[in-house]
């Protein structure tokens, strides 16, 4: 049968469309419909059909699965149940871990409170506490000294930025200043183009 030049009459195309549309056509009949539609003389009634039997046409068949398909899909789902079961044994070994980390802390914990003794003077003379006491209190404040000096930078810099700011808003004042006159032309245009209009 030549299906190039197909000619069917609007009723069969009708009849052809009903039974594929119900799941009841041939592969022949389907083969008919696909070479009718792909014409350029199709009734308008029917080009919907024609758009809907064009996307079939272009199509790409679904291609056949490849022989090892089936095994590529085994040896994936395998692997997942390895994962999943190298897994378990992780939650397992950290839970375990977690349980052996708390013994080891109540551990410590009891033999801290039990085992600790009173703080007992280390000094029997107070003038010599009082002397390692301002001894400590000096070297952390000639410290603490050293690391706010990095901080003195941060200040100049900060003055740097308001007295830039500082100039950009005076800059700005004068130019708006001086636009003001400007204002007034374009005010004065606008009153004359209304003049105009009116007239």
């Amino acid at each position: 049968m030549n299906l190039k030049n197909i000619t069917m009459k609007p009723e069969e195309v009708k009849r052809l469309l009903e039974k594929y549309y119900d799941g009841e056509s041939t592969l022949e009949e389907e083969l008919k419909l696909k070479k009718y539609f792909s014409r350029n003389d199709v009734p308008e009634d029917l080009a919907e059909e024609k758009e809907i039997f064009g996307f079939y046409i272009q199509s790409v068949a679904i291609p056949e699965p490849s022989v090892s398909f089936e095994k590529r899909i085994i040896s994936a789902v395998d692997t997942v149940d390895h994962q999943s079961e190298n897994l378990k044994h992780r939650k397992i070994f950290g839970i375990i871990t977690g349980i052996a980390a708390a013994i080891v802390m109540l551990a410590g914990s009891y033999f801290f409170f039990i085992q600790r003794s009173e703080p007992r003077d280390t000094y029997s003379d107070p003038e010599i506490a009082y002397a390692e006491t301002m001894k400590i209190l000096y070297n952390v404040s000639s410290r603490l000294n050293q690391g706010t000096r990095a901080l003195d930078h941060i200040g100049s810099m900060q003055e740097v930025t308001i007295e830039s700011l500082e100039t950009i808003n005076k800059s700005a004042s004068g130019i708006i200043e001086k636009m003001k006159p400007l204002g007034n032309l374009n005010k004065a245009m606008n009153s004359f183009d209304n003049s105009d209009k009116k007239n």
